[in-house]
C-alpha cells in the first residue's frame, strides 16, 4: 500500500489575513495554510498526489517515478512520503547533477535521481517519453511533472470542502473567490472543478505562460466535461521562471514581519504581491472576501541566497 493509515488526514487551519494594505481597501483575506499539514509533505504537494497514489495501489505499484527541477517542492513531498510510508521512489531532475538543500533532501529520503539534462526534459510532453523509463522500472507508477493531470485536480478538488468547513469559525457565510499561485496550473484546475462556476478562481501565474499552465487547465475543464469555468490567470512570473527581484524581496521580508506568516520567492511570495497590484489597481470592490491558498514550498526558498 503506497497509501497513509486512514488517520492520517492533513488538516490545515484558515486564518484572517491582516495587512495593512487590505484594511485601506476594506478587503478581507482568509489564508488557508496550507503550509501547516505536515512538516515535509507539505502544501497542495500530498492533495495532488494522493489520487496518484490510489491509481498507483490499484495498478500493483511498488512506487512512483515523476519529474522535477533541483529545488522541486513535488518531488520533495514525494520523496518524504516515500520514506514515511515506505515506497519506492525516483526522480527526473531537469538540468545537469547538482547539489542543492531540496536535492540533498531527495537522496537522504531515499530517492534514485537521473538527470535529464536541459534537452532531455524538455520531452518530457513528447510521445513515448514515458516508455524506456517504464522498462527500467516496470514495477512504478509514472506521476506528471508537479503531480498535474486530471488525478492532481481531483485530489485538490477536496479544498473546497475544507475551507467551507472552516468558514463560520472567521465568521463569513460565504466568500467571493480563491487566490493562488499556479505553477503546473493543477490546483487551480481542482479548485475550478469544484467550484463549477459557483465562485470564481484567480490564478497567479508563478511561471511564464510558455511553460503550459493555460493549456493544462483547459485540457483538465475538457476532460471532466464541466460545464462553465470560471477562472482567470493572472501573469504574477516577474518576467521568468524562479525570477526574483528586489521588490518582491522587500515585500516577502515586510509582509513576514507584519503578518508573522513565512513566504517564499518562487510561488506564494509572487501570488500575494501579484494580488496586492491587483488589489491597488481597483479589481476588486470594498466588502470582496477572497480565500488565498498558500501552496506551501518553503522548503524550497533555503536555494534562495537572499534567505540564507
Amino acid at each position: 500500500m503506497l497509501l497513509p493509515p486512514a488517520h492520517w488526514l492533513p488538516q490545515a487551519p484558515l486564518e484572517p489575513l491582516q495587512l495593512d494594505w487590505l484594511t485601506r481597501a476594506g478587503i478581507d483575506v482568509a489564508i488557508l495554510r496550507l503550509d501547516r499539514i505536515d512538516p515535509l509533505i507539505s502544501g497542495n504537494k500530498w492533495f495532488k498526489l494522493v489520487e496518484h497514489l490510489k491509481a498507483a495501489d490499484r495498478a500493483g505499484a511498488r512506487g512512483i517515478i515523476s519529474l522535477g527541477g533541483a529545488h522541486s517542492n513535488h518531488l520533495h513531498a514525494l520523496a518524504a512520503a516515500g520514506k514515511r510510508l515506505g515506497f519506492e521512489t525516483v526522480g527526473l531532475l531537469r538540468g545537469h547533477p547538482q547539489q542543492t538543500p531540496t536535492v540533498e533532501d531527495l537522496q537522504a529520503f531515499g530517492m534514485q535521481l537521473h538527470w535529464l539534462g536541459y534537452g532531455g526534459y524538455r520531452a518530457r510532453h513528447e510521445p513515448g517519453f514515458w516508455e524506456p523509463w517504464l522498462a527500467q522500472f516496470p514495477n512504478l507508477h509514472a506521476v506528471p511533472e508537479g503531480g498535474g493531470g486530471m488525478a492532481g485536480a481531483l485530489g485538490c478538488k477536496t479544498l473546497k470542502e475544507h475551507v467551507s468547513a472552516l468558514l463560520s469559525k472567521l465568521g463569513w457565510c460565504d466568500y467571493h473567490g480563491w487566490w493562488l499561485a499556479c505553477g503546473t496550473g493543477t490546483t487551480l484546475a481542482g479548485l475550478v472543478l469544484a467550484e463549477a462556476g459557483e465562485h470564481p478562481v484567480y490564478g497567479a501565474l508563478a511561471v511564464p505562460e510558455d511553460h503550459g499552465v493555460a493549456p493544462q487547465v483547459q485540457a483538465i475543464v475538457r476532460e471532466a466535461g464541466l460545464a462553465v469555468a470560471d477562472y482567470s490567470l493572472i501573469d504574477a512570473s516577474r518576467g521568468g521562471f524562479a525570477k526574483v527581484d528586489e521588490q518582491l524581496l522587500e515585500f516577502i521580508d515586510n509582509t513576514e514581519q507584519s503578518s508573522g506568516i513565512p513566504l517564499e520567492p518562487l510561488y506564494t511570495g509572487k501570488a500575494l504581491l501579484a494580488l496586492k497590484e491587483q488589489i491597488e489597481s481597483g479589481r476588486f470592490e470594498p466588502g470582496t472576501r477572497l480565500i488565498f491558498v498558500h501552496t506551501g514550498g518553503l522548503q524550497a526558498r533555503r536555494g534562495f541566497s537572499a534567505y540564507r
